[in-house]
């Protein structure tokens, strides 16, 4: 009776060689190939947004005939269907923030704040986004508290004294963008974000319009509460839109117009610069560390 032995399996064991070899000669390269491509993808290069129009600075503006805070006729003119801005203002967290000298025009019972924020780090009691808590004729300010968690609070000082805050009830992500936004009905504080109501408060009184106190963008410099991040698109309007309106706001992206043109008494895009667009000629000026950026899509994602 004849007995088979199995052949050695000679073949299997080279292929398994020839790989061990081909791993030890070319490993070293592919480590260093896809350490590059890493790079390259968190720079933004392979993002899509990298490649898709960007509108110039000033692209689009409110177009008032009869002059600042008129109503008659007043239309938006340029690029306005929300393309992606060529820039936006990033703050230092030190020292840089934007003033816009003159008090704004608000109404004492409704008003309407919102911006697209992409917060760095929050340290201190609170980074500030936009307002004008800055003496004891202040109005409102809305920003990111630091009570554990980086939440989104808007407050209004009225005749009752501050009212608020109103907040979100989960923290506003770092190192993403975020569009956040309050307003107040004169009766209730909303907050909103990303164009989702996620929290109510009711108030009283009427709103302390202040007089000759300059609007700040990225800090209240009085309390050292600088922003550390990016901003874009600062609206204010001085009357409450509704939760339709601003989930609308949202749904344009971060390159969205303004809408209610013939309420909105500031609009700064900072696209480039701290120019106001809505045509009533509050430009801001620059104060420290900001800075107008092209590379600024990371952690951004269009609704």
């Amino acid at each position: 009776m004849k007995t088979f032995r199995k052949k050695p399996l000679r073949k299997a064991s080279a292929k398994a060689q020839s790989a061990m070899e081909y791993l030890m000669t070319y490993g070293w390269a592919i480590l260093i190939i896809s350490v590059v491509l890493a790079a390259l993808y968190q720079l933004g290069v392979f993002n899509p947004m990298t490649f898709a129009p960007k509108a110039p600075p000033g692209s689009c503006q409110v177009f008032r005939p009869n002059g600042p805070y008129t109503t008659s006729f007043i239309n938006l003119e340029g690029i306005c269907s929300g393309e992606l801005p060529q820039y936006v203002a990033q703050f230092n967290g030190q020292n840089g923030y934007i003033t816009v000298g003159s008090a704004l025009p608000l109404s004492p019972s409704q008003i309407t704040v919102c911006a697209w924020i992409n917060p760095t780090v929050i340290t201190g009691s609170r980074r500030e986004i936009v307002g004008n808590d800055y003496t004891s004729s202040d109005s409102f300010f809305l920003s990111l508290n630091n009570n554990g968690n980086s939440e989104g609070d808007f407050w209004v000082h009225t005749t009752s004294g501050w009212q608020g805050p109103v907040v979100t009830p989960s923290a506003v992500p770092l190192n993403t963008w975020s569009f956040l936004c309050a307003n107040w009905t004169g009766s209730n504080e909303y907050i909103y974000l990303n164009g989702r109501s996620v929290g109510s408060l009711g108030t009283s009184g009427t709103i302390s319009l202040p007089i000759g106190v300059p609007i700040e963008i990225g800090a209240d410099d009085e309390n050292m509460q600088w922003w550390d991040g990016s901003i874009a698109n600062v609206q204010i309007y001085n009357t409450s839109l509704s939760a339709n309106e601003i989930q609308a706001l949202y749904l344009e992206g971060i390159g969205g117009a303004p809408i209610r043109l013939q309420n909105l008494v500031g609009w700064w895009p900072l696209n480039g610069n701290a120019n106001d667009y809505s045509g009533n000629g509050n430009n801001g000026q620059i104060n420290g560390g900001v800075t107008f950026v092209s590379n600024w899509y990371s952690g951004y994602t269009p609704p």
